[in-house]
C-alpha cells in the first residue's frame, strides 16, 4: 500500500500515444470519445432514421466513435426481448429499419467524422438460430446431450456456443467480416469477452486485422490477455466499482488512484481501459443520477473518471441526466430537450477533453487525498490541474506547491482565477479544471 501511494505521489506516468492522423476518422484509442447507442431509447420503430436525425447533437459532444448495441435480428424461442439474443448474425432487426437504412446511417456517421463499431455477441445465440438445427455440434451440451445455456449464468434465453469446434469459429469470423466488408463499419465492441477463449479472440482479431482497413476493437471484459489477442481497449470495471465505493460508501478517493494505477500496471503500454460511470448494463439497475448522489455528483464522477485517463464513454441518455433506470430490453422514450444545462456542461467538458492532448494522454501526476481527486495532466506546453470534490459536503484541498498563489484559467468558465497559498475550498461535488 505504501509503495503504491509513494508512486502515485511522485511518479510521472507517460501515456505513450500519438494523436490520430489528420483527416482519418478512426481515432487512436487514447482519443476515443465513445457514444453507446441503444436504439430503443430513440424510437420504438425505425430507430436508424431517428438516430440519423440526432447525429448533429451527438457530434456536437465531440463524439468520434458510436457503438451500436446489437441491431441484429432477435430470437423468439425462449426469448426475453434481449438484443443480445441473436437469431441471425447477418441480418438487422426489422423494427429498427432495413439494412439499407443502416448502411445510410453508417455512411452519414463517417461523413460527420464519426467511426462506427457494432456490438458482437460471440458467446451465444438465440434458441431459434439456424445453427441450432444445422450444426448442433457447434453448441455446448450437458451429459445427456442437451444444448445448454451459458454455465454459471441465468441467461436461459440463449444457447451456449462451443469454441472447441473449428467450423463454428470460421463461421463466426466470416459473419464478423461481413459487416466490415458490406457495410463499412470500423470495428467491434465484443460482448462478454471474458466468457470467450483467448485463442478464439486471437484468431478472429488477427483475421480481421489482415483486412485492408484500420479497426478499433473493444473487449467487454478485464482479462489482460485481451490485449495479447489484439484488442485496443477493454473495460475499466474495477475503476467503476471503486467509484461506487467512493460516492456511495464514503471510501477514500485514494482508492480511485490505487485502482487506476493497478489497472494500467497490468496492461501493455499504448493500450487503453475504457472509462465510464454508466452503460446499458449499469443503467438498467440505476441511472448515474441515482448512483452518484444527484446530477452534481454524476458530473463530478464523470470528470474525475475521464480526465484521469483517456478513453471516454457516454451512454445515450446520460447527456440529458435521465433520472430513472433504463431497461434496455424495452422501448423507453427520452426527452432529448430536457436538462439543456447538463447537455451544455457535457459539451463544454468534452470540448476541452477533445482540444487538449494533455487531458487525454498527457503525463499524470497524482496527489492522494481522502475527499478530493487532485491530479495534474501535462503535455508539451499544456499544464492542467484537475480538482474534484467527491463528497456531498464542503471540503478543502491542499494546493500543490508549484500551483500555490498562481494566476490560472478556470477552463469551465473561461475566466482567470487566483489560487490561494495553501488550500482551496470546494462546495459539494464541485470541480475545477485549471490551466497555467
Amino acid at each position: 500500500m505504501k509503495k503504491i501511494l509513494f508512486l502515485l505521489a511522485i511518479a510521472v506516468t507517460m501515456i505513450a500515444c500519438q494523436p490520430p492522423k489528420e483527416g482519418y476518422t478512426l481515432p487512436d484509442p487514447h482519443d476515443v470519445i465513445m457514444y453507446e447507442v441503444n436504439p430503443l431509447v430513440f424510437a420504438q420503430e425505425g430507430a436508424f432514421n431517428v438516430i440519423a436525425n440526432r447525429l448533429d447533437s451527438i457530434r456536437a459532444l465531440h463524439v468520434n466513435v458510436m457503438w451500436f448495441m446489437p441491431m441484429y435480428e432477435q430470437g423468439v424461442l425462449k426469448a426475453k426481448n434481449s438484443p443480445y439474443c441473436i437469431r441471425d448474425y447477418k441480418a438487422v432487426n426489422p423494427k429498427y429499419g432495413s439494412l439499407e437504412d443502416f448502411k445510410r446511417l453508417v455512411d452519414l456517421c463517417h461523413k460527420k467524422g464519426i467511426s462506427v463499431i457494432m456490438d458482437w455477441v460471440a458467446n451465444h445465440t438465440s434458441w431459434d438460430h439456424a445453427w441450432i438445427n444445422d450444426h448442433p455440434e457447434w453448441y455446448t451440451h450437458d451429459m445427456e446431450g442437451n444444448i445448454i445455456w451459458p454455465a454459471t449464468t441465468n441467461w436461459e434465453d440463449v444457447a451456449d456456443l462451443n469454441f472447441d469446434n473449428p467450423d463454428m469459429r470460421l463461421a463466426m469470423i466470416d459473419a464478423m467480416k461481413y459487416w466490415i466488408k458490406e457495410v463499412g463499419i470500423d470495428g467491434y465492441r465484443c460482448d462478454a469477452a471474458d466468457f470467450v477463449p483467448y485463442d478464439f479472440w486471437k484468431q478472429a482479431v488477427d483475421s480481421m486485422r489482415a483486412m485492408p482497413k484500420r479497426l478499433l476493437m473493444l473487449a467487454e471484459g478485464k482479462r489482460a490477455d485481451h490485449f495479447d489477442a489484439g484488442f485496443d481497449m477493454n473495460y475499466s470495471w474495477d475503476y467503476m466499482n471503486a467509484n461506487r465505493d467512493v460516492f456511495q460508501r464514503d471510501s477514500s478517493a485514494i482508492k480511485l488512484l490505487q485502482t487506476d494505477y493497478m489497472e494500467y500496471d497490468t496492461i501493455p503500454q499504448g493500450k487503453v481501459k475504457l472509462r465510464f460511470i454508466t452503460n446499458h448494463d449499469e443503467a438498467a439497475g440505476h441511472s448515474p443520477v441515482e448512483e452518484y448522489g444527484g446530477v452534481r455528483g454524476s458530473m463530478a464522477a464523470f470528470v474525475e473518471t475521464i480526465f484521469l485517463r483517456g478513453g471516454a464513454l457516454l451512454y445515450g441518455s446520460q447527456e440529458v441526466a435521465y433520472p430513472e433506470r433504463l431497461n434496455f430490453f424495452h422501448w423507453k422514450p427520452i426527452n432529448w430537450m430536457s436538462n439543456p444545462e447538463v447537455y451544455n456542461e457535457y459539451k463544454t467538458l468534452l470540448t476541452l477533453y477533445n482540444k487538449y492532448g494533455a487531458l487525454k494522454w498527457g503525463q499524470l501526476v497524482a496527489y492522494p487525498a481522502d475527499d478530493v481527486m487532485l491530479f495534474e495532466k501535462r503535455y508539451e506546453n499544456q499544464n492542467f490541474l484537475i480538482v474534484v470534490n467527491v463528497r456531498n459536503r464542503e471540503v478543502s484541498a491542499y494546493i500543490p506547491k508549484e500551483w500555490q498563489e498562481k494566476k490560472v484559467t478556470d477552463m469551465m468558465h473561461d475566466k482567470d482565477k487566483q489560487l490561494p497559498s495553501t488550500e482551496i475550498t470546494l462546495q459539494p461535488y464541485e470541480y475545477f479544471i485549471l490551466k497555467k
